[in-house]
């Protein structure tokens, strides 16, 4: 956490030096003053006009062309005043700077941490559509179970829910890991202890709550006081579009907090690593083994923290706002999961044992299956969570439903951006001298770069993707099969367990035992038999001859590279231009004559008309119920479709 806080302290800093920069200049009320005497002539061509933009009189003129406002004015800001700034920047900024902390981070590293922070800030529509992509697999994966009737497939739903956040690898060989590790009942503890373990609930909820709380109350007291005290006050430094503008970060914070995503890379590490400890493995001749007394490193669930490889660089770190770079691989884990459970329910609900030769043993009154049912061999085991019919077509290297998925989390996504953006665009934009000014086109460019952002990093990840599966699919061509685990694997450490054994647990590893700050190493799978023909380009020790993954993989990580460093520009530009406005940077000639908008038509309103404040205030009014709408819209979509009921 210490990263977002120093975040919140630069940006403080800059928020404090900043005004030292500015210079006094232009006083536009004694500009038109002057104008309204006849210093610069009189009659209706000399460049006087209404609020509108229509010739008038000088006499009567509430404002001037551009080309007037420049010679009589001069090309300066509005003298700063600090009054004003501190006002405007404690009231309608830093709430958000302050709630930009309790977004929830999980790397050990503070540069995954702050990098997490400016993709957050410089992206909204990238953080909403991860925040609304995990809510949506969470509610796709317990549907996807929701046929399977085996023991462990409620445990397995909330680890598989819970690891959204980590880089999750699933081995299926003929080893049999991932089948023993559903079947066995020996393997009963592990699905429950791991449940528990990742089950932890996050420190930073309870300062959250407290932290919405104040920026909601906050946020509506600044509403109510920007209405009571006058909006023709400091209108071009009022910050009423800026409280639109940061309006999406709320449901943002408050979809974390009600999810709580595990994201503590030491942790979700420890327990997976504890829990591998109890796993067994069905053997050849029917006996069960644990796996740590085996030479073999593989484990069927694993984390894939520790690999080593430029192109999956985002799946390793554990922040959510990465939840977008993990979508696709974690669907394919978490198919290959459902598979094995869905053939064992298919068995179980046909009254297989596991062992063929063993007569079925009812359930008891618990509705239980019986243990005898569920031993066997590596080959029984193994068959038993094979579907007894081939595909009617080949499993898709994408995952069933995931475009439905990532177009109503995109619609979502762009609804929260662009409609607390479009909301500050238009509170700016009606005011007077109505049209794209410099502060409603800072508006457009920070949601615009959110946008491109989120286009480019999502195109990242299913490049990423791409690449990763047709190269994992040319190494398995090359890659002998493992062979299966034998009896001279085993350590000296203990003795296998025979079936008909009771099965003595070992005690259980308590979070005491786990020394803070010493090292895990992450176990490796082992892998034997690759081929890596001479003259290929090698990656992690394998060849990448296929020139359309090495396309992609090229293109991803440039796509991956341009849409950080953009975020790195959107999230500083964004908090720039709101000092800027505070500041009176903007309340200048060319700002208030919307000459982006007007070109050589553009002029610059001075004085208000009864009218005119009219106008401001509805467009304000408007702005706030278009930008509270979608926040309102967001986060009652997250309510709606989190935790969804499990299966019985």
């Amino acid at each position: 956490m210490k990263s977002p806080h120093q975040f919140v302290g630069f940006i403080s800093g800059v928020a404090l030096a900043f005004p030292m920069a500015t210079v006094a200049g232009t006083n536009f009320d004694v500009c038109l003053t002057n104008l309204q005497n006849g210093t610069f002539g009189v009659g209706v061509d000399v460049g006087g006009t209404d609020d509108h933009g229509y010739p008038v009189n000088v006499s009567v003129a509430t404002g001037m062309t551009y080309s007037l406002c420049v010679q009589a004015c001069g090309g300066g800001q509005e003298p700063f005043q600090w009054s004003i700034f501190s006002q405007q920047f404690s009231s309608w900024l830093l709430p958000w700077l302050a709630l930009v902390s309790q977004l929830p981070f999980g790397a050990n590293d503070k540069l995954d941490n702050l990098e997490s922070v400016l993709l957050t800030v410089g992206s909204p529509t990238l953080a909403a559509y991860s925040l609304a992509l995990t809510v949506l697999n969470s509610r796709w994966v317990t549907r996807r179970f929701a046929r399977c009737s085996y023991p462990n497939v409620r445990n397995a739903i909330r680890i598989l829910s819970s690891l959204q956040q980590s880089p999750i690898k699933v081995v299926k060989d003929d080893r049999g890991l991932l089948a023993s590790l559903i079947v066995l009942p020996q393997n009963d503890m592990w699905w429950t202890e791991l449940y528990e373990w990742i089950n932890y609930t996050h420190t930073w909820s309870i300062s959250a709550a407290t932290s919405i709380a104040w920026v909601v109350i906050a946020y509506i007291f600044t509403i109510i006081s920007s209405f009571a005290v006058g909006i023709t006050n400091a209108i071009n430094s009022n910050g009423q579009g800026v409280g639109s503008l940061w309006l999406w970060l709320l449901p943002i914070v408050i979809g974390w907090l009600q999810i709580s995503p595990k994201c503590n890379s030491t942790r979700l590490r420890s327990a997976i690593k504890r829990a591998n400890n109890l796993a067994y493995v069905a053997l050849d001749d029917g006996r069960a083994v644990r796996m740590n007394k085996t030479k073999t490193k593989a484990r069927a669930i694993e984390l894939t923290l520790t690999e080593v490889d430029d192109l999956r660089r985002d799946e390793k770190c554990t922040a959510p706002v990465f939840n977008y770079a993990r979508f696709l691989p974690w669907v394919q884990a978490v198919e290959d999961v459902f598979e094995a459970f869905h053939a064992a329910s298919n068995n179980f609900e046909n009254h297989n044992p596991v062992n063929a030769s063993n007569d079925w043993v009812p359930l008891g009154r618990d509705q239980r299956l019986r243990r005898r049912n569920r031993l066997g061999n590596r080959v029984q085991v193994k068959a038993y969570c094979t579907p007894q019919q081939p595909a009617e077509r080949a499993r898709s290297r994408w995952g069933p439903k995931v475009i439905s998925r990532m177009f109503i989390a995109s619609a979502l996504a762009l609804m929260l951006q662009w409609g607390t953006a479009g909301a500050a665009l238009i509170q700016v934009w009606y005011t007077p001298t109505r049209g794209l000014d410099c502060r409603s086109a800072s508006y457009l460019l920070y949601a615009a770069l959110s946008t491109i952002v989120w286009v480019l990093l999502v195109t990242s990840s299913i490049l990423t993707h791409y690449a990763s599966t047709t190269q994992h699919h040319f190494e398995e061509e090359a890659i002998h099969e493992d062979e299966p685990i034998h009896e001279d694997e085993f350590t000296h450490e203990g003795e296998p367990i025979h079936e008909d054994e009771p099965i003595h647990e070992d005690e259980p590893i308590y979070e005491d035992e786990l020394h803070e700050g010493e090292p895990i190493h992450e176990d490796e799978p082992i892998l034997e038999g690759v081929a890596i023909p001479e003259g290929e380009a090698i990656h992690e020790g394998r060849a990448i001859s296929h020139w359309p993954t090495r396309a992609a993989r090229r293109t991803s990580i440039i796509l991956r590279r341009l849409g950080k460093l953009v975020a790195a520009f959107n999230s500083l530009w964004v908090v720039v231009a709101c000092l800027s406005q505070f500041a009176s940077v903007f309340d200048n000639c060319y700002c208030n004559s919307s000459v982006f908008w007007l070109h050589d038509h553009a002029y610059n309103v001075i004085a208000l008309l009864p009218g005119d404040v009219t106008s401001v205030k509805s467009a304000w009014v408007g702005g706030l119920f278009l930008a509270g709408g979608a926040a309102i819209i967001y986060v009652a979509f997250v309510n709606v479709f989190i935790d969804p009921p499990l299966p019985d």
